[in-house]
């Protein structure tokens, strides 16, 4: 990849006078889903830096417990004890069955639950941010099998997120979520398990090639007596080794806590979630260490601080550069979710408009493919994804078929409805009060300028405008505004921010 920027200038504020509209709308879509009018207007008149302290704030929203998790976290101990008394082998499988169903349910509805939590203006930078993390610190719920174990997984992610990185990963090292899904639990004096510290070192804090094999097995040591009591850690001492080992050319009798901190002390620290950061929110080429090593430095002089190095790298003039505008494909999530504020539309409270999509997209919420999670890149596209893609914008331009929908569908429509949120599909109503709003001029702006992530032709910007001026009769003219706004929205520049 080729930067007209030297890595000295990479990472320095970006001048105030290159801080524009244009500038504010990149922020807004890369940092987060997209790029809303009024959240571009807050931008320009608050300027940059203070925008940033606003986007990264010193603690992330939290998203409250979903319904179905709560419930089925009170009925657990009860449900268990039903399996282990059931009389007959039949039995106990009917009564897993309808576990596996209570579950999957717990599952779609805190899937729906964040949906329509990161959907908010808000909440949407914090919320990318915290996906970025998971896609680091990575579990599934496949493996865990547990929704409320994932939902505090997540939860401990949101709450350590703007912190030091070393501190939120000694919490993750203590997650249900992670002891279970990396094994954590059956490692013991004896017989330590491997799993934990080798994802610590390679996928969580240093990257691959900045340790030995030795350093993996002494380092699972310091992990032996990790457990679960119910839904908390315990720490086992009689399955501890407390006994010294020998980590990065260091001796001591160290803990889990000790190792994470050694790890944390080597120069690789300081280049891994920088260079993380530039294949998420960049670019699919990798950025070379040149200009990844002098972010790591500055990042660990500040005590790996999460919000300090956010709001460093979204306010730098390489995040800026023209060879990050306009070229980075879409997660599904994110195209998703940015359709939903694009439209300034709610998310449906069922998963076949939302999760199922989602999944003919490519994309499982709470389920990564493998420990190194979402790949992403290219791999989003393909025929099926991106007739997925086109899919979902017709269905968010026409109206929810009420009669068609199931009696749990219709519960959570009602529910939905009594919290204020009920648009969930651009009506009729909503456009013909953009033309009787907005003239042509600005209804081109609009689309152009907010939908599209690249600079158009003067020729372009005429076509789309002469199309919508086309037409004088009001039926014909709402056609026409339709049409535009879907061919827009399933253009392949809409695939990219």
């Amino acid at each position: 990849m080729k930067l007209n920027l030297s890595p000295q200038d990479a990472w320095q504020p970006l001048p105030a006078s290159q801080w524009n509209e244009d500038a504010a709308r990149h922020l807004l879509r890369r940092a987060g889903w997209a790029a809303q009018p009024a959240e571009v207007a807050r931008l320009m008149s608050d300027g940059l830096k203070a925008s940033l302290d606003r986007l990264f704030p010193a603690k992330a929203n939290l998203l409250p417990t979903p319904r179905l998790i709560s419930n089925l976290q009170a009925a657990s101990p009860a449900y268990a004890e039903k399996i282990r008394n059931a009389e007959t082998r039949e039995q106990r499988q009917v009564l897993q069955r309808e576990q596996r169903e209570r579950q999957q349910q717990a599952v779609q509805d805190l899937s729906i639950k964040w949906l329509q939590f990161a959907s908010r203006p808000e909440n949407a930078v914090t919320e990318k941010w915290t996906y970025f993390l998971s896609d680091i610190y990575v579990v599934s719920q496949e493996k865990v099998n547990n929704p409320a174990y994932i939902h505090q997984h997540n939860d401990t992610i949101r709450q350590g997120c703007l912190g030091p990185a070393p501190t939120l990963t000694k919490s993750i090292s203590r997650d249900p979520a992670m002891i279970r899904f990396l094994d954590l639990q059956d490692s013991k004096k004896a017989a330590p398990n491997e799993n934990f510290a080798r994802e610590l070192f390679e996928l969580f804090v240093l990257g691959e090639g900045n340790y030995t094999e030795d350093d993996i097995k002494q380092a699972a040591r310091a992990f032996t007596g990790y457990r679960l009591r119910g839904d908390e850690f315990v720490f086992a001492a009689n399955q501890h080794d407390d006994r010294e080992k020998t980590v990065f050319g260091k001796t001591g009798k160290f803990t889990g806590d000790d190792i994470i901190d050694l790890a944390y002390g080597l120069p690789a620290a300081g280049r891994f979630v920088p260079h993380e950061m530039a294949k998420f929110y960049l670019s699919e080429e990798l950025l070379s260490d040149a200009y990844l090593t002098p972010l790591g430095e500055w990042w660990k002089s500040t005590g790996y601080d999460l919000r300090q190095l956010a709001q460093r790298f979204f306010g730098s003039r390489l995040f800026f550069d023209e060879a990050f505008r306009g070229n980075y494909i879409k997660r599904p999530s994110q195209f998703y979710l940015g359709l939903v504020q694009d439209l300034m539309i709610n998310v449906a409270p069922y998963p076949r408009h939302s999760l199922n999509t989602l999944r003919l997209m490519g994309e499982e919420l709470y389920r990564p493919p493998n420990v190194r999670g979402w790949v992403g890149g290219r791999l989003w596209i393909n025929s099926g994804t991106l007739n997925a893609r086109r899919q979902l914008v017709e269905t968010l331009f026409a109206p929810v078929n009420e009669d068609n929908l199931n009696a749990d569908e219709q519960v959570e429509l009602v529910a939905a409805r009594s919290q204020g949120i009920g648009t969930f599909t651009v009506t009729e109503e909503r456009l013909e009060k953009m033309l009787q709003s907005m003239n042509s001029d600005q209804i081109t702006s609009r689309f152009v300028d907010y939908f599209l992530p690249v600079k158009v032709s003067d020729a372009f910007r005429t076509n789309v405008h002469s199309f919508l001026d086309g037409e004088k009769e009001e039926a014909k003219r709402l056609n026409r505004l339709r049409s535009t706004a879907v061919t827009l929205l399933q253009s392949p520049e809409y695939q990219l921010c």
